[in-house]
């Protein structure tokens, strides 16, 4: 990184946040923003909340030492109330500050008994903070070592640095749709002189994204279709047989579905298809019986899943669904991570020589050492957990596989048919008889002790539960819940017989994976959880979800979280704590308490999304946008994808001169844009 100022060590805490070049360092945009806002009275500051208050110092200014840590402490105050500073370690304050000075105190506002508090806040005189009223300040991802300030100065002279940049967008399109030119956005982006300015910014650039993203889904539609069905398959008992078995009857949605697939099947052109399902709508039935029709057909089949645990279920109830049910011509086998060294070569021998037929794993099955006899078949389960390439890659291991990809994401269908734009689409929005829909409360903070109280009495009936926050730690979004502190939280309120375990995506996947496949074994009775359960853990016993700061997160997420629960034959309950006082908070959460229909929320999610929070908790939870948000946005979405049918009209391999930078984006892995891996 060529920088002044920054040496190999700074270079290197900076790598470990993929930031190498000036380039990918203006691509590195805030997570969040400060906004400088008047100084608030003290009877007016908000807990959990980072506010500014125009105090003056009061009484003594305390020091004391508590083992090696010094501590510096006075109160301040104004004419309606009082408020209790404390800081540590900074023993030079007691020197240098005066009782009866005034100051403008910004922090985290806390509640210890009848007063206010501070910690560590930033204090200012009167003449630094006026100017800075209005003023948004950005906060980056760190690491280790990596403070915000470095961040914010080496961006600062990476503009200097970078030069110009070209913008591949057309200038028509830029005054057609009012978006400001690209390297002014990138500018904005980190440090905009108001709200206003953020906003254009970042419409933008997320406009950027989404153009790249429909292009890339064009190119790769125009080398798909009409690719001809090398694998021809017909109609057998063993599908129909299994359905006249099963306990229950496809819904009428279930049906469609799987004629849509049988049609793809028996085609002449190879299936590339996505099954939208609300989370248990029944979409895995439907995976197991093309994965039958496969077999029977005589041809390999393979399903993907995002985690080692979901994909240990499904194998686990595939072989369930055989032993059962009698299907000889399924000779299922399971290839994840956790395999040792032997059991992996031993099920990658039965898979080149065609002893098994239907191989389920994770990502290891697309690996280069992974060789197919006759792979004709590829399931995606979680589509929006894996990506373009990664379908590609694994049904690249055939001459001409078919493609059956399942989400339980809730789109709107306008916006699905964008987004899924290579894939054919059916929905299925139908319920199997007999589920128990999910019961819904909305509650303020005030509600914990009780919620505390029904999760105690659910443990003690013999189920299971989840608690959802947003943050992994303190200090990640000031006001927040994190699942550290909320661990230890629970094992001191709840009682003692409980076990409650914390898991969140900075742990390793074996970890991950240990402390899942724990939870489903009924091992860990309550588990303190951020959003990386989403999707990758089935336990019906899980009666109870309690969702912290629900206001933080997009309705269609909040719907996926609360899909954890109501998978099995009890009643289940969910509980979305609204930490906000708004009113749009309070609307938008009325959605999730009176429904529990998937798409349905995800059309009031597009109708009702505002401004929101911008980098914080990621809205959509979807897609690998990091500006764009497909719901708030969908206006966006909607003309990306008119001007990317313009563009390829008239220059469909982007083979033109002006289309230079546009072309080598579109064909490159470039993170600085979009990361097409994980599309």
């Amino acid at each position: 990184m060529e920088i002044k100022g920054i040496g190999e060590k700074t270079a290197s805490y900076f790598n470990k946040c993929h930031v190498y070049t000036c380039e990918d360092l203006i691509n590195y945009y805030p997570r969040g923003y400060d906004e400088f806002v008047s100084p608030l009275r003290a009877c007016d500051l908000k807990v959990k909340c980072l506010c500014s208050a125009r105090l003056t110092i009061i009484g003594n200014i305390t020091r004391r030492h508590v083992r090696n840590m010094s501590i510096v402490a006075f109160d301040a105050a104004d004419e309606t109330g009082k408020v209790k500073i404390t800081f540590f370690n900074a023993p030079y304050l007691a020197s240098s500050l005066k009782s009866g000075a005034t100051y403008i105190f910004r922090g985290t506002v806390e509640k210890k008994g009848n007063f206010f508090s501070m910690t560590h806040p930033k204090m200012y005189k009167e003449e630094e903070y006026a100017p800075l009223i209005g003023r948004l300040m950005p906060r980056y991802p760190l690491t280790k070592h990596l403070t915000n300030n470095v961040v914010t100065k080496a961006v600062e002279k990476a503009f200097i640095n970078v030069g110009d940049l070209q913008d591949f967008v057309p200038q028509e399109i830029l005054t057609r749709l009012g978006l400001m030119e690209y390297k002014k956005a990138l500018r904005l982006i980190h440090f905009p002189g108001n709200s206003k300015e953020l906003e254009e910014a970042r419409r933008r650039l997320a406009y950027n994204e989404f153009l790249l993203f429909v292009l890339k889904l064009r190119l790769l539609k125009q080398r798909s279709d009409g690719k001809k069905n090398e694998t021809p398959m017909a109609e057998t008992a063993d599908t129909d047989l299994l359905l006249e078995k099963l306990p229950y009857k496809l819904t009428g949605a279930q049906m469609r579905a799987w004629n849509d697939i049988k049609s793809d099947l028996f085609s002449e052109n190879v299936m590339n298809r996505l099954v939208q399902g609300d989370v248990g709508s029944g979409k895995t039935i439907l995976a197991f019986l093309s994965l039958i029709t496969c077999a029977s057909n005589g041809y390999q089949g393979a399903m993907m899943a995002p985690t080692e645990v979901l994909a240990s279920q499904h194998f686990e109830n595939l072989k369930k669904l055989i032993e059962m049910y009698g299907i000889d011509c399924l000779k299922p086998a399971l290839l994840i991570g956790a395999l040792s060294a032997k059991e992996k070569r031993e099920v990658r021998d039965k898979i080149k020589n065609g002893e098994v037929n239907c191989i389920i794993g994770t990502h290891a099955l697309v690996q280069d050492s992974v060789v197919y006899k006759n792979l004709s078949l590829v399931v995606t389960d979680e589509q929006h957990r894996f990506g373009v390439r990664q379908r590609e890659a694994l049904s690249g291991k055939g001459s001409s596989v078919h493609v059956l990809a399942m989400s339980a994401t809730p789109i709107p269908r306008t916006l699905a048919i964008i987004l899924y734009g290579d894939l054919s689409i059916s929905v299925v929005d139908e319920m199997p008889q007999g589920r128990l829909p999910i019961k819904n409360c909305v509650v303020g903070t005030n509600y914990r002790q009780t919620a505390y109280k029904f999760i105690t009495d659910q443990v003690h009936k013999g189920h299971q539960a989840y608690v959802i926050c947003p943050m992994i730690e303190e200090g990640e979004l000031d006001g927040y819940e994190n699942v550290t502190d909320y661990t230890q939280t629970l094992r001191e309120v709840l009682p003692k017989d409980i076990h409650i375990e914390m898991l969140h995506g900075r742990m390793k996947p074996l970890e991950k994976d240990r402390l899942m496949e724990a939870f489903s074994r009924k091992e860990i009775d309550v588990l303190v959880s951020t959003t990386v359960i989403e999707v990758g853990i089935d336990v019906p016993n899980a009666t109870v979800i309690m969702i912290e700061n629900a206001e933080r997160f997009g309705l269609s997420q909040l719907h996926q979280l609360r899909g954890r629960v109501g998978r099995g034959a009890d009643q289940s309950y969910c509980i979305f704590i609204n930490s906000s006082d708004s009113e749009d908070a309070a609307k938008r959460m009325d959605i999730m308490n009176r429904s529990n229909d998937g798409f349905e929320i995800a059309e009031e999610d597009l109708n009702q999304r505002g401004p929101g929070d911008l980098f914080g908790v990621r809205q959509s939870g979807d897609m690998n946008f990091r500006c764009g948000d497909i719901c708030r946005d969908s206006d966006l979405v909607k003309e990306s994808a008119m001007d990317a049918d313009r563009i390829l009209k008239n220059d469909p391999n982007l083979s033109l001169p002006q289309h230079n930078v546009l072309s080598e984006i579109v064909n490159t892995k470039s993170v600085n844009f979009i990361d097409f891996t994980t599309l």
